[in-house]
């Protein structure tokens, strides 16, 4: 179980970290149609700031970590990728844009936690 934990832990907490970004981003926005006046607060770009630099730290401890256990750029790749589009995605006003850029950002980064977990052999996610 210590084994299975190793290998999934970094990835594992990647996941959960992009799949709540989705989550913060399709809620803020379902939020923003209903309650204009929570826009302040959910909007705030520190939140959007601290949540890019958390995926960075993840993404390069997870994702480096796969790489050197086995090897493939792959994972990193497509993490990498994920992780630019959510930076650019900064860039843009708020708007459908930003969300758009944000949401692809934050798959593309998911998926190469899942690639790299794979790539590590780690058990199956349960579907």
């Amino acid at each position: 179980m210590a084994q299975v934990w190793q290998k999934w832990r970094w990835d594992g907490l990647g996941l959960s970290i992009a799949g709540l970004c989705l989550f913060h981003c399709l809620i803020t926005t379902v939020l923003l149609a209903i309650l204009a006046s929570g826009s302040g607060v959910l909007l705030n770009p520190m939140i959007h700031e601290a949540g890019l630099g958390l995926a960075i730290l993840l993404g390069v401890v997870a994702l480096g970590k796969g790489f050197r256990a086995h090897g493939l750029f792959l994972p990193a790749f497509v993490g990498a990728l994920g992780i630019g589009m959510m930076g650019g995605a900064l860039t843009l006003p708020h708007g459908i844009m930003e969300i758009a850029w944000t949401v692809i950002g934050v798959v593309l980064l998911g998926f190469g936690h899942l690639l790299n977990h794979r790539a590590r052999g780690g058990p199956a996610i349960a579907r």
